[in-house]
């Protein structure tokens, strides 16, 4: 018999074909984060209790970034969607990136709060209520359709245990909450009567829903750290993230507090007071204690050799909903102390958002950031004896 020698292939005939903007493979959803970081930095600047001569151009200027880095982020991750589909529709199915597709909407709603709070004063009053509107209808969109899609992934396709249990999961159930805390910003700029108090009970509808999805997961999280111990090492900084929900929902209850007269009839608006002091001191001071526990489990883990990675960001906008929580029960209460904490948070938050935003850069201009993540290494074989 003779057979006929057939020709190898080539190198380039055996590999994988390219794809365009092999950069963008690997940039997940959680990259979102740092627009958030960056935007939150400028929305609690905006209304500290304590100002000095630059600050609100300084926070302006922070506005703009955040602006410029989800215009970016946009692209980028339309062009991932685009051209790596395969990647993006394996991120929906691993129960450890899935949840940080929540991230978009907070992106969205934050960098539009911004708008309105500081960006007005460089784009003008109604151009900055125009891309707010934009901005909130469309991250108020996803975020309530995400709030369902991925704990409905999490039933039915991601197969999870209780030692698995991470703050990360509280990230599409706090976005509603987000929407509920920038949503009053636009009650001055709709007609009086009905629009104005739809969008407010809106907005207490989505505090409701996001409040009690956050006290179904919470205990998972801390029965999760109380029976398996710590997290990892990298993951660790994921523990400020349960700040975001205390935060946000104490910042949302005095918004409502704020916008209720003239949009509610009396007594309401009075009961809207009450609510966002009776509400909002209790939960500050838990997110005081869990904010303390979290800074004793990051030490630990660096002492561990925690290195940087994007979950840094969880430094950012959680303690910034703290400032602004706590912004706004200083101006209720008139206690001096929590404008003074107010302050200290966000003196936190400007010194983990500047430390953040070094690292990213510097790993997205080497491209450590944007390799493929290392898979772990295969278990060794145990040997076998052989018996006679």
């Amino acid at each position: 018999m003779v057979t006929a020698v057939r020709p190898a292939p080539s190198p380039a005939a055996t590999a994988a074909p390219r794809t365009r903007f092999p950069a963008v493979r690997h940039l997940g959803p959680n990259w979102y984060a740092s627009v958030m970081g960056t935007a939150i930095v400028a929305n609690a600047g905006a209304t500290l209790p304590y100002g000095f001569t630059g600050l609100r151009t300084a926070c302006t200027a922070v506005w703009a970034l955040s602006f410029l880095l989800l215009a970016a982020l946009l692209a980028a991750r339309a062009a991932h969607w685009i051209h790596h589909r395969d990647q993006a529709r394996a991120h929906l199915l691993d129960p450890a990136v899935a949840p940080f597709h929540g991230c978009l909407p907070m992106a969205l709603l934050a960098v539009g709060a911004g708008t309105l709070l500081v960006g007005e004063d460089w784009v003008g009053t109604g151009t900055a209520v125009a891309i707010d509107a934009v901005l909130f209808g469309v991250g108020t969109a996803i975020g309530l359709a995400g709030a369902v899609a991925i704990p409905y992934l999490m039933i039915v396709r991601h197969r999870v245990t209780a030692d698995r249990a991470s703050p990360v999961w509280l990230l599409p159930v706090v976005a509603p909450m987000v929407s509920a805390a920038v949503g009053p910003l636009l009650l001055p700029h709709l007609p009086p009567g009905q629009p104005r108090q739809t969008l407010l009970y809106a907005c207490c509808a989505m505090f409701g829903l996001s409040l009690l999805a956050t006290l179904v997961m919470l205990p998972l999280v801390f029965a999760r750290l109380v029976t398996a111990g710590p997290l990892p090492t990298a993951l660790t900084p994921t523990l400020f993230l349960v700040l975001g929900p205390l935060g946000q929902s104490t910042t949302a209850a005095n918004k409502f507090a704020d916008a209720a007269p003239g949009v509610v009839p009396a007594p309401l608006d009075q009961a809207f007071l009450a609510f966002a002091v009776l509400y909002g001191v209790p939960v500050l001071g838990f997110a005081l204690l869990w904010l303390a526990l979290a800074a004793a489990l990051v030490r630990r883990a660096r002492r561990d050799g925690m290195g940087f990675a994007m979950t840094w960001w969880a430094f950012t906008f959680p303690v910034g909903t703290c400032v602004t929580g706590a912004e706004g029960l200083g101006a209720h209460t008139g206690l001096a102390a929590l404008d003074w904490l107010a302050t200290g948070l966000y003196a936190f938050l400007v010194l983990a958002w500047a430390a953040a935003l070094a690292h990213t850069l510097r790993g997205t201009v080497t491209g450590g950031l944007l390799a493929a993540p290392r898979q772990a290494p295969p278990a060794p074989r145990q040997a076998t004896a052989r018996t006679r």
